[in-house]
């Protein structure tokens, strides 16, 4: 056996995800994540936001939210948090969680209800990144 540094994406890389993902599939209860995703195009199609996430058991994992920098400060982020926390109602979630940057959005998520788990320090260096979670 030995141990090898590869500093590149690989296959190998994908095959641990696999593994560790079949494992814990094969540990915990019987839940599936389903993709919840929102965009805002101009009539071209062209992007001007959106929202990627994902329902997982009873929760809202928000993995992005974007709105161009022109377009902020109009409540279309706003309304896309609504609409994708409305939506995993629906799909009979009960709790949202969300990562941000002290540079990105802490005020906003914080002004949706969402209320900070914990925050790393020093991050990567001299940053913070905060953690929110939200009873929906």
């Amino acid at each position: 056996m030995h141990v090898r540094l590869e500093n590149k994406a690989s296959q190998k890389a994908q095959k641990i995800g696999d593994l560790i993902r079949a494992y814990n599939r094969s540990k915990r209860e019987e839940v599936e994540s389903e993709p919840l995703n929102l965009y805002v195009e101009d009539e071209k199609g062209n992007l001007l936001a959106g929202l990627v996430a994902e329902t997982f058991g009873n929760w809202l994992e928000i993995e992005y939210l974007f709105v161009k920098e022109e377009l902020r400060g109009q409540g279309i982020g706003s309304k896309l948090l609504q609409q994708a926390e409305n939506e995993a109602k629906n799909r009979k979630c009960r709790f949202a969680f969300v990562n941000t940057y002290q540079f990105q959005a802490p005020d906003f998520y914080q002004r949706h209800g969402y209320k900070e788990v914990f925050t790393l320090q020093d991050y990567p260096y001299t940053g913070q990144r905060y953690y929110y979670q939200k009873d929906l």
